[in-house]
């Protein structure tokens, strides 16, 4: 997030001498992006990072093209895809390109015998099911139904379930996942015109020192690659940090939509953006207050992205059918739109109780053989009355 925040102790001057207890140094590493060109944080470790003991065999973890080119609108029930006792085990890729990632899982049991890292990406998780904590080095965000969790590449975490049911929808990118830079002035703070600001951030807190050595297990993500590594220290035994790269959550319930006297186009609903696609929230809201608006929105044409939407709960004014966790595919190069006779419908109406998480890339995504197996064949034959 970029903004600064801290936690702990440090000292006064960055790569200076900063002493434990018994008169031995911590250990600064710099966090970084864009090498050491773009934001940073400072980690104060208790033993160097550096402590590998063992590596083990990569194990493939990248997806798969069931379909490379796809023409047509399609749609996933996601819920069909079974609950696994492994975090990383229940990751399912669903789609993906170049520029992103989107799949679910749907994770039964707490990390506690190991760590994850993604070095691929930036993640965006999605907690449509479950709540929990996600621990760092940085700190705790506890987390709830309709939190955002933002996590940084190269952070190692852990994910802390308070029940067996969770369902996630997960969003990986090579590139950095920053909110929108309109909503920013020229020195990052969020304007006024944003539908959100910092104070609805949830940022690290309650930060511990596990100042332990053995032997501690982190399944590192690399160019598709799971590799097992083992460390001689615990991942979390920071004694501070300060700097502007760290995790943070963020509630679709505090996204402030924005509202018109017709009906307002998809930007209005951005939410976080990164390079060559965009992630939008569509919360429950007013409608259109024009005398001969329609609320339903209009037939568009993708001529520059494929468009996913995510149902996350509530009516939909535009879909006759809809169910928790479907995911709708409409591809670039054919128009979509409501299905018949919504539009009419909606005339009149004042609000909408709508959720929903819209990703918008403008490459087009390959489709795995994990969402085929949710898919519902008939999706697209659903504007013909």
């Amino acid at each position: 997030m970029p903004f600064y925040h801290k936690q702990g102790d440090f000292p006064k001057k960055r790569h200076t001498q900063f002493r434990k207890p018994n008169g031995e140094l911590y250990h600064e590493e710099l966090v970084s992006t864009e090498g050491f060109s773009s934001i940073h944080s400072l980690i104060y470790h208790a033993h160097p990072p550096t402590l590998v003991s063992n590596i083990g065999e990569p194990i493939p973890y990248g997806p798969v093209a069931a379909m490379e080119e796809n023409m047509q609108s399609r749609s996933f029930l996601t819920f069909d895809v079974p609950a696994e006792d492994d975090y990383i085990k229940s990751r399912k890729v669903m789609l993906f390109n170049s520029d992103l990632h989107i799949g679910v899982c749907a994770p039964k049991k707490s990390m506690v015998d190991y760590f994850f890292k993604n070095t691929d990406g930036d993640e965006v998780l999605f907690i449509h099911k479950g709540s929990g904590k996600l621990i760092t080095i940085y700190g705790e965000i506890a987390f709830k139904y309709g939190d955002y969790l933002v996590i940084p590449r190269g952070t190692i975490y852990q994910l802390h379930f308070d029940t067996e049911e969770n369902r996630i929808l997960f969003t990986e990118s090579p590139s950095p996942i920053y909110p929108p830079k309109r909503y920013q002035n020229q020195s990052g703070q969020l304007m006024e015109h944003s539908p959100f600001c910092e104070r609805d951030m949830k940022l690290p807190t309650n930060l511990k020192t596990h100042d332990a050595q053995g032997s501690f297990k982190v399944m590192i993500k690399k160019q598709n690659q799971l590799w097992p590594y083992t460390y001689a220290s615990h991942p979390f035994d920071a004694i501070g940090w300060d700097g502007y790269v760290y995790p943070y959550g963020f509630s679709i319930h505090d996204f402030e939509p924005i509202t018109g006297r017709v009906h307002q186009p998809p930007p209005v609903h951005q939410t976080f953006e990164a390079k060559n696609f965009v992630i939008c929230s569509f919360c429950p809201r007013l409608y259109d207050y024009h005398p001969d608006s329609i609320p339903a929105p209009y037939n568009h044409s993708n001529v520059d992205s494929d468009e996913i939407l995510y149902y996350v709960d509530g009516d939909f004014m535009s879909r006759k059918h809809v169910e928790q966790g479907m995911i709708t595919l409409h591809p670039k190069g054919i128009p979509h739109g409501p299905h018949p006779g919504t539009a009419e419908k909606s005339i009149g109406k004042k609000a909408t109780g709508e959720l929903a998480v819209m990703i918008d890339p403008f490459h087009p995504l390959k489709v795995t053989q994990d969402a085929l197996n949710t898919e519902d064949p008939n999706y697209w034959k659903s504007w013909v009355e």
